[in-house]
């Protein structure tokens, strides 16, 4: 069952308050921190001013990928509730986790059965497994059936190619929460309208289960 979302890839003021104040909020607002290769990065100077806010019912979450000890330092006094970490170790998760006090969102980048089994190694210091593509800042996909019968200890949050419009329900027997970026942007920005439908949507589903 889906228990809620997260909104990936907030990089304005603007669109983090449409969310924050949405009648439906997500349960995860997701930020960029240190992937440069992605169009949604923000800047450390910039993070500091856009995170300046109350978050009321969503909790934000630092996206990592392969993080060096300088931008987990700069990042350590922000608000952020959870660390995603992509291309870390379980050692280095656990060292992470147990140093800054922070929830894990384990970020798998899946292309076959062998990258999901990597989940096992991480059982004991993830909060929140996710399973995303291997192009996750190109909001590319992968076979869903890879990971629909596995029976995992902790919580599931799904990315990849998911758009704003699709079908839920195809999504609900799989995750505990759905992960979207790309899907709810027009021309490489967020787009409120789309945000919006979403939200209501996931609302929908949420009231029918």
């Amino acid at each position: 069952m889906i228990k809620g979302s997260k909104i990936c890839g907030i990089k304005d003021s603007d669109t983090l308050n449409f969310i924050i104040n949405h009648p439906y909020p997500p349960k995860f607002i997701g930020f960029i921190c240190n992937y440069t290769k992605s169009t949604r990065y923000v800047e450390i100077n910039d993070l500091k001013k856009l995170l300046n806010t109350k978050k009321n019912q969503s909790e934000f979450v630092a996206v990592l990928v392969k993080p060096n000890n300088q931008i987990l330092e700069e990042i350590k006094n922000l608000p952020f509730d959870y660390y995603q970490l992509y291309d870390c170790t379980p050692d280095q998760t656990q060292i992470i986790k147990k140093k800054y006090k922070k929830k894990i969102i384990t970020g798998l980048t899946i292309k076959d059965k062998s990258d999901v089994d990597k989940y096992k190694s991480f059982s004991d210091m993830t909060d929140i497994y996710l399973f995303d593509s291997i192009g996750y800042e190109k909001s590319q996909g992968f076979d869903h059936n890879l990971i629909k019968d596995i029976k995992f200890n902790k919580e599931l949050m799904l990315a990849g190619n998911i758009k704003f419009n699709d079908n839920l329900k195809n999504y609900e027997k799989i995750a505990d929460f759905i992960d979207l970026s790309g899907g709810l942007e027009t021309s490489g920005l967020k787009d409120t309208s789309k945000i919006d439908f979403f939200l209501n949507n996931l609302n929908k589903l949420k009231n029918e289960t």
